[in-house]
Parts: structure tokens; sequence; C-alpha cells
């Protein structure tokens, strides 16, 4: 973040579990800063932005978490999430693909796809394409096939796989949108900036990595 000329005017260690955020989240208050960012995730993450909405932090910073899941959003509702920036990178109601498998997905569990759940999904698809046409399940044999083509399915387009074996593929910057703006089940987010691969995981792979040394 200080890379891209932000600064970090203040920060907090919360220990795991917490129930109670109100001095954390009152001394974020008292920092002066414009963004509030909830590196937490599960339970403790949805938890603090409660506390923080509830205290009207929301209301003077700007809550931006850096791991948060659809799920998650539809457990707070909008009217506790809203304006809450987050990255992800899929959602089902980015494009008709996308529609299509959260369609399918809903179908069976009553709830739309987080993004992890349809990067499995589209890792195993390629993953049994790469066996099927190699016909073996040898790693080398496989990875070796998958890095040949691009990766186009219902989670990313013109995906690849780099030299330290990262799917780099489009993240998104969404903004939670508000009840009114909702219009309708799971109409949770608002595309607020596209990324691409290599602005989002770099260009090159880590010189550090075994891997890319390879």
């Amino acid at each position: 973040m200080t890379a891209n000329g932000g600064k970090v005017v203040g920060a907090v260690r919360v220990p795991l579990g917490t129930t109670d955020f109100s001095s954390f989240l009152l001394q974020a208050q008292a920092s002066g800063a414009q963004v509030l960012g909830l590196a937490n995730a599960g339970t403790d993450f949805s938890n603090s932005l409660k506390a923080a909405n509830e205290f009207g932090i929301t209301k003077t910073m700007k809550p931006a978490a850096l791991l948060a899941f659809i799920s998650d959003i539809h457990s707070l509702t909008l009217q506790t999430a809203q304006g809450l920036y987050l990255t992800t990178g899929w959602y089902w109601d980015l494009n008709a693909e996308t529609r299509e498998f959260g369609k399918r997905f809903f179908a069976k569990t009553n709830r739309e796809p987080t993004m992890n759940q349809a990067a499995y999904y589209s890792a195993t698809m390629q993953y049994l394409k790469a066996v099927k046409t190699v016909k073996s399940t040898d790693p080398d044999l496989v990875m070796a096939e998958l890095k040949k083509a691009k990766i186009n399915d219902m989670f990313t387009k013109n995906g690849y796989i780099r030299a330290d074996g990262l799917m780099v593929h489009t993240m998104y910057v969404m903004q939670v949108k508000t009840p009114a703006e909702s219009k309708y089940p799971w109409d949770y987010y608002k595309v607020i900036k596209v990324m691409s691969g290599e602005e989002a995981d770099g260009s090159q792979p880590d010189p550090s990595c075994a891997l890319a040394k390879k």
C-alpha cells in the first residue's frame, strides 16, 4: 500500500475469537484514517464490521475487507455491510456464464457460490480435462498440459499458469450495494475496478521461488 502512495496511520493486532471489538475500533476511529482495513476473516470479520456499523464508524471511514466472501455479506445483510470494499476473483452475477453456474449451484445448495467454490470447480474441471488429454495422472505431464493453453471457462478468461504455479486471472474491486441498490436476491456487489491478473499478482513470479527457477 505504501509503495502505491498510501499511508498507514495506525494498526492494532486483535486476538482471534475476540467478542468485543469496541476498544480496537475506537483506536482506529481516533487515528483519523480515511479507510478502516479489516485484516481478519470469518466470524471475526463479521463481528468487527457489525461493531463498526453500530458505532457509526463506517459513516466516517471507508470499510475495506482483506478477505470477505459473498456468504459473509449474506449473513451480515446489506443493511450492515453496505459500502464495504472488497476484492474478489469471481462473482456469480458478472455475466451469462457466471449466472448459469450460479443457477446450477443454487439449485443444489439454496445459496450462491463464493469465489472459492467457483475456483475449485474450475480447477477440478481443468485438471480432469488435462488428465484426459495426456491420458495420465502423472503430475509433471498434467502440469505441462495445463500450462500449454489459456484457461477459458466460467471462472476466468485468458487465465494462465505461470512458472511458479500461480494461475493468473482477472480480479475485481467490488463495493457492497445499499439495500436500495439491490434489485433481486444475492444482488450484492457493484464493480468498482477490473484488474488484470498481472496488476493483481505482479507481472513476474517471485525469483526466489524454486518452481520459477526450473
